[in-house]
């Protein structure tokens, strides 16, 4: 008679340490802000910030997103805020001191004030071609008929 024993330890050993594991190892799923730069203001004493850092241009917009690098849909459309990139901070300014330093730098605010393309719509196609091939992997597949030929 076979021992079991040895089936039964390995088992028990491996699904403790998928637990352990998958408890370990979650993948967030949820909403977050992204802040992201898109205009390096000059560093001149116009737009020094109190810490001594220089003020820079970037997009803030919230998203639903899967580990942090799938984002399925925009919640907030982006907005433009003054960006300190040495301390990850976002200053929400009044629209008079954003044309204003849009127009000392002749820059439309249209332009800067856009969404890349993977983060509009990417994720989606990404999402959507994964569900496209789990769907296409649960189809079963006719397998051809063989028949016996005489020789």
């Amino acid at each position: 008679m076979m021992n079991l024993k040895p089936i039964f330890m390995a088992s028990a050993l491996m699904l403790s340490a998928s637990n352990f594991l998958s408890a370990k190892a979650k993948i967030p799923i949820g909403e977050r802000e992204v802040l992201n730069k898109v205009y390096d203001l000059p560093n001149t004493d116009e737009f020094k910030l109190e810490n001594g850092d220089y003020l820079d241009l970037a997009t803030l917009h919230k998203e639903f997103n899967i580990a942090y690098i799938l984002p399925l849909y925009i919640m907030e459309e982006p907005k433009l805020v003054g960006y300190d990139e040495k301390t990850d901070e976002f200053y929400n300014m009044p629209d008079k001191e954003m044309d204003a330093i849009l127009a000392s730098q002749k820059l439309e605010k249209n332009d800067l004030n856009k969404l890349p393309f993977y983060t509009r719509y990417g994720g989606k196609l990404v999402a959507l071609l994964l569900i496209a091939f789990i769907i296409w992997g649960a189809i079963p597949s006719k397998k051809k008929r063989v028949e016996p030929t005489n020789v």
